[in-house]
């Protein structure tokens, strides 16, 4: 029995319409990564990468030393979106993300244990829990110290967030022009949701995975056996132009890639340029959002 909800899920991630998604999920007895490779396959769907159910609420916030040599990225959450938009929330976790910058703690538990002011970081969010009054989790962290130049970009108040970094001549960071650059790349990060910076990172079992995808799909349009395996390269190619950052059209002038971008600046500067790595968090990504509607949980509350 296919459920209403996995028919909801498959079209909110693929667009294809309510049957077709319904009779995908039949075909793939309910499983939602085989019927979005059925639907693509049968040119119902277009998507290339797998969406993330974005459910908890809270906020990914950044720190970005005045030098631009230390950074961090940091998603704390919460249970309710009317915490998370508060200035007192929002400046605990830019807190967080500034301590952080202070050390190079190796995980969550590192950091929950570094200190400000005599008080751990664990400490702290048991005391703001008591003042909120909702349970906050320090869910995640990216800390990244370069020789080169980081910048950050938080979107739609900390719904994402984005830190990149940039191999750069020295004293590049202090240049206007290089540090609009490094911001309009961020930018193009939150916006466009690469997975890479470039096709050699692509592992080898996901471009097998899309090429087997591609040419079911080239055949089920009936296009000649002969030429299926031309039209498979010319799609992987659009796809790279997806996944990897530097192959992807520039966000504000269609005319040019990132790539072209990233060269532009090198000539500029007189030394390398490139995008080192980037780390992107959608705030909730893949986890559980309550489910409970505020009447049932005063009802709850109530006993009844």
């Amino acid at each position: 029995m296919i459920s209403a909800q996995a028919v909801k899920e498959l079209r909110e991630v693929t667009g294809a319409g309510m049957m077709d998604c319904k009779k995908a999920l039949v075909e793939t007895d309910g499983n939602i990564e085989k019927a979005m490779d059925y639907l693509r396959e049968k040119g119902l769907a277009a998507a290339a990468k797998k969406a993330g159910r974005i459910a908890a609420e809270g906020v990914v916030n950044a720190y970005i030393s005045a030098d631009k040599k230390t950074g961090v990225l940091v998603e704390v959450n919460c249970e309710t979106d009317f915490v998370a938009k508060t200035p007192e929330f929002q400046g605990f976790v830019s807190e967080i993300a500034e301590i952080a910058s202070q050390g190079s703690p190796a995980d969550v538990e590192a950091l929950l244990a570094m200190t400000k002011g005599g008080k751990t970081v664990k400490d702290m969010i048991s005391e703001k829990v008591a003042t909120i009054g909702e349970n906050i989790s320090l869910r995640r962290f990216a800390a990244v110290k370069t020789d080169g130049a980081l910048d950050a970009y938080i979107h739609m108040g900390g719904k994402i967030g984005v830190l990149v970094e940039f191999k750069c001549p020295e004293g590049a960071a202090k240049d206007a022009n290089f540090n609009a650059f490094m911001h309009d790349v961020a930018m193009q990060i939150a916006a466009a949701s690469p997975k890479y910076v470039y096709q050699t990172e692509v592992p080898g079992e996901e471009i097998e995975h899309e090429k087997e995808v591609l040419r079911a799909q080239a055949l089920n349009e009936g296009k000649p056996e002969n030429i299926v395996d031309k039209m498979v390269l010319g799609r992987i190619s659009k796809y790279y132009s997806i996944v990897c950052l530097v192959d992807q059209i520039f966000v504000k002038d269609d005319t040019k890639k990132i790539k072209d971008v990233v060269a532009e600046q090198g000539k500029a500067l007189g030394g390398e340029v490139s995008i080192v790595k980037f780390t992107r968090y959608e705030m909730g990504e893949g986890l559980q959002k309550r489910e409970d509607d505020f009447v049932a949980e005063v009802m709850n509350q109530a006993g009844k």
